[in-house]
């Protein structure tokens, strides 16, 4: 089969002919991809942000954002058939660890992590993973049309279920960063809260597209977005900042826009946040680490996807041209999410 396997840090993955995956356990399902995402993980792992951990182990297949047709499926698996459409968890876990029992599988002891572990990942034509993975999906489903909800749509959709008692009727949101992520966030706030939504991007284009989908008010990052902020809230900054960017002082901007007593929630990386701990204790300001989501929470979320609630904005591309989308991704070229279809 195809796939897109890096070979090296700082270069380009290449398109490979590899092996397809084969079932090796009684939980396992192959599952024919229809569509994978294409995350700013996925240019980190490149970039080697993840090389001091030596996780992955190149080469290896990227891709943890999938979606698709179950294709085979071990001796033990019930959930799932041959030929359903699915959507994929990106980290299967074992339900037996006291993490799973107490339904936080993300922190599974026993988990793995297809396109950031050593397991390859779903940028190919076939994936392995597990049966606990798997959420079926109506069959009408095209997979290229919600992939990307597997990762970036719960990561999204976790940090503001998360931030939900802190948002009641009356208090301001701010989302910095429309992008893959911020524009599912902008609509889980929508969809589930009162909160006034400020969104803060520095492309017109990202900012027009939050209007459409839910936005109060833009904000274009010029250098003055902190300032502006302030202006919206009345001196105080935000209940809430969702910061879907957190690098190149993205990271610093969203503790600024954040009001005394209001809560940062961390959702990109790659930045680094420098703040005097007198900053935070005087203002009793939060900082709320985020990564990912549980099973619960993509169940969730495809619930408000099958009802058209919230809306995965994509540009595709197929399968042999998935450096161009990763180029495009880093160039800011990719409104919503780019994903590859095999």
């Amino acid at each position: 089969m195809r796939a897109v396997r890096l070979h090296r840090y700082h270069q380009d993955p290449s398109i490979d002919e590899i092996p397809e995956p084969q079932i090796t356990s009684p939980l396992d399902v192959v599952v024919k991809i229809g569509g994978a995402g294409v995350c700013r993980t996925d240019l980190h792992i490149v970039e080697g942000q993840w090389e001091a951990a030596q996780n992955p182990r190149l080469p290896y297949v990227l891709g943890h954002e999938n979606a698709g047709w179950v294709h085979a499926v071990g001796e033990g698996v019930t959930n799932v058939s041959v030929g359903d459409t699915v959507i994929l968890h990106p980290q299967p876990s074992c339900g037996l660890c006291l993490a799973c029992r107490a339904g936080d599988d993300m922190r599974c002891t026993n988990a793995f992590f297809p396109g950031l572990s050593d397991d390859d990942g779903g940028m190919a034509e076939y994936l392995r993973t597990s049966a606990r993975a798997c959420v079926k999906l109506d069959p009408g489903t095209d997979p290229a049309d919600v992939a990307a909800l597997a990762d970036a749509g719960i990561t999204a959709y976790h940090a503001v279920r998360k931030a939900l008692p802190l948002l009641h009727p009356g208090t301001t949101a701010v989302v910095q960063g429309a992008g893959g992520l911020g524009h599912i966030g902008i609509q889980c706030l929508r969809a589930l809260t009162g909160a006034r939504i400020v969104v803060v991007d520095r492309n017109p284009d990202a900012l027009r597209l939050a209007e459409q989908i839910g936005a109060d008010e833009t904000v274009l990052a010029d250098g003055n977005q902190v300032q502006s902020v302030s202006g919206l809230t009345g001196g105080t900054g935000a209940h809430v900042v969702f910061d879907y960017v957190a690098e190149h002082g993205a990271e610093m901007d969203a503790w600024h826009m954040t009001a005394p007593g209001g809560s940062y929630f961390v959702i990109g990386y790659g930045g680094e946040l420098r703040i005097p701990t007198l900053d935070i204790i005087s203002t009793e300001r939060n900082i709320v680490g985020n990564i990912v989501g549980t099973y619960t929470d993509l169940a969730e979320l495809m619930v408000l996807a099958q009802a058209g609630t919230v809306t995965l904005h994509t540009q595709k591309y197929p399968l042999d041209k998935a450096v161009d989308a990763l180029h495009d991704l880093d160039a800011g070229k990719v409104r919503g999410r780019a994903i590859l279809v095999p």
